[in-house]
């Protein structure tokens, strides 16, 4: 599902404009992205929590050459997925 299809279906469901609606996913994916940059996690009950986890600095393999690579640590984001989410999606 894009994200225009997302609105779209908010927008069905609610009778808000999509204009409303694409404003508002806008503003919570902003809002989650700058928590995230901000180091802080965000969780919503029933669905899941995003946080940043480090990355240990690790020495990679070049594919193409065999060559020995040092790869920096690094700070990435992740999601887990709630237990109820999780359920509901394995029930179908």
């Amino acid at each position: 599902m894009t994200k225009a299809e997302l609105v779209d279906e908010i927008a069905e469901r609610t009778g808000l404009t999509k204009k409303d609606v694409a404003d508002t996913v806008d503003e919570f994916l902003n809002a989650v992205s700058r928590a995230l940059a901000a180091g802080k996690h965000i969780e919503i009950r029933g669905f899941g929590t995003f946080k940043v986890k480090d990355r240990k600095a690790r020495i990679a393999r070049n594919p193409r050459t065999g060559d020995s690579v040092p790869v920096p640590p690094r700070k990435v984001p992740v999601f887990k997925v709630s237990k109820e989410l999780k359920d509901m999606v394995t029930q179908g």
